[in-house]
């Protein structure tokens, strides 16, 4: 799917939510729970391209493999929180949708950890 069709998706489902709200507010979030997952696996098409790519720019820069495999875990954490978080919200659930994006992003930095540590390693050799 394009960006238009999931844009025309999205604005139908929402509307459509709308109106289901008024008269039955939970088949409302069922509904928006139904599109977000149809718009979540339909990216994986998205992912796979965005995969490749930084698979080739490993092989032309010679990055450590490690480094790249952090960086699409990162990406991975970073999606799966977002739409983890977007889902508690429209449910009404905004404190379990903080915890969700406070957990994310104390995995991104526990992932970044040995990244930092081996920039300052480098830094050190630099400077000694």
């Amino acid at each position: 799917m394009n960006i238009v069709q999931i844009g025309v998706l999205g604005i139908a489902g929402a509307l459509f939510a709308i109106q289901l709200k008024q008269n039955k507010a939970e088949f409302s979030v069922l509904l928006c729970i139904g599109i977000s997952l149809l718009i979540f696996f339909s990216i994986f098409h998205e992912l796979d391209v965005i995969i490749e790519t930084v698979k080739e720019v490993g092989k032309t820069i010679h990055l450590d493999n490690t480094y790249l495999v952090t960086l699409l875990k990162m990406l991975g954490v970073t999606y799966v929180a977002e739409f983890s978080s977007g889902i508690c919200k429209d449910a009404g659930y905004q404190t379990i949708a903080a915890q969700i994006e406070i957990f994310s992003k104390l995995t991104i930095l526990v992932l970044s950890l040995p990244i930092l540590v081996a920039l300052f390693q480098t830094i050190q050799n630099f400077l000694a």
